[in-house]
């Protein structure tokens, strides 16, 4: 049976209606058969109207993925990679479930940690190679 949704996390789905497709002809390979036959697959998705994510995600999402927005705030991916439109689709769709894992992810918390003292007293002693060698360059020694 075939999938009906993208699985972005464990409990969050996209169901495939919420994606427009279209299709169009592809500079790809395929010789004289890019001419005749529409195999590029354009896909649309709308952050801003899509009722399967939550608040923070969609915030998430829309930080992370801000660049490939358009100001409607539509995901816009196109795929030219095979001849013929199904492998086209499912390379967006694929594209388009990896893309929204990846944003949908919570970053870790950096825990602060100090300088531990080996550390510290190497920096010191850097410090103090450095400015003996600009005094020695002075004269004054």
């Amino acid at each position: 049976m075939k999938k009906q949704f993208l699985e972005i996390t464990s409990h969050v789905f996209v169901p495939y209606s919420e994606c427009e497709l279209s299709y169009v002809r592809s500079s790809g390979p395929g010789g004289q058969n890019v001419n005749k036959v529409n195999s590029k697959a354009v896909l649309r998705w709308s952050l801003n109207n899509s009722p399967s994510l939550s608040e923070e995600m969609r915030y998430r999402i829309r930080i992370k993925l801000a660049a490939k927005l358009n100001l409607e705030g539509e995901l816009v991916l196109s795929c030219d990679s095979y001849r013929d439109q199904t492998q086209n689709r499912e390379e967006c769709l694929t594209k388009l479930e990896k893309m929204l894992a990846d944003a949908a992810v919570v970053p870790k918390r950096r825990k602060k940690t100090k300088p531990s003292y080996t550390s510290q007293q190497k920096a010191k002693a850097s410090k103090r190679m450095h400015s003996d060698k600009k005094k020695f360059r002075q004269g004054d020694y």
